[in-house]
């Protein structure tokens, strides 16, 4: 016999959530779980060397408007097995706590570790991955203290804001991604971009036009309804965007 989360929603109080950030039942419930499981992985030991970053670090960290699917992490740890310890004491922590969890997938990657974490909730399934860059050099962490509307306030430790910023534009270089075209518009109206980093909006700004993406069927989902209305003409809103910084 299992016993609820003491934090555990209730399905009116994810009904009322969805109503008041005008999105989907589904992003509520992902979103619990990734401040559930944040919350437990960084009371771990040496979890202070796990840097969170990436979009779902801007919507936890920074409030972007934008759900996010994965967690993401850089780190200087070299022993993967340790690093899927961690996570399997963090999920065995929710497990003791009553929402049931499993490791779908685990491996090694050339660049770290790549995990797939599944929580049984209210008898809904929710996958998050889970991403974590081994680095050679060493990365700046900082210490942030999070608060949510889901469970009580806790700290993890992010990549420092330029460094997870720049990861994110050099990101959007690489692999072209709907999600990291809307981080870029987010940064920029947040005022989080690096001044280093404005010559780099020269070169996106070249590739915009030719993008090929159909941004409100790709992010729609993702977004809530009042702001359907900025990626109906995403590809105009941001190349204005970044013309105000060059």
């Amino acid at each position: 016999m299992r016993f609820l989360h003491k934090c555990m929603l209730s399905q009116n109080y994810i009904k009322t959530l969805a109503i008041k950030l005008q999105t989907t039942q589904l992003n509520i419930r992902r979103e619990y779980v990734q401040h559930l499981f944040l919350s437990h992985l960084y009371k771990e030991p040496q979890t202070d060397k796990l840097l969170f970053k990436g979009g779902t670090a801007l919507r936890i960290i920074y409030n972007s408007l934008r759900f996010s699917e994965d967690l993401d992490f850089s780190t200087s740890i070299r022993d993967t097995q340790k690093i899927e310890s961690m996570i399997l004491v963090a999920l065995g922590e929710i497990e003791r706590e009553g929402i049931s969890t499993e490791i779908k997938e685990s491996k090694t990657t050339s660049g770290g570790y790549l995990g797939i974490a599944v929580f049984h909730l209210q008898e809904e399934t929710i996958g998050i991955q889970l991403e974590i860059s081994q680095r050679q050099k060493q990365q700046e962490g900082e210490v942030v203290m999070i608060a949510s509307d889901f469970i009580p306030s806790y700290t993890l430790v992010r990549l420092s804001q330029q460094q997870l910023i720049t990861e994110k534009i050099h990101a959007l270089q690489t692999r072209k991604k709907p999600r990291d075209y809307y981080d870029l518009y987010f940064i920029l109206r947040a005022g989080l971009l690096p001044l280093g980093e404005r010559a780099v909006l020269k070169e996106i700004l070249k590739t915009i036009p030719s993008v090929d993406i159909h941004f409100e069927k790709e992010l729609k989902q993702f977004l809530p309804q009042s702001h359907w209305s900025i990626i109906r003409d995403f590809k105009q809103n941001l190349l204005q965007e970044i013309q105000r910084f060059i």
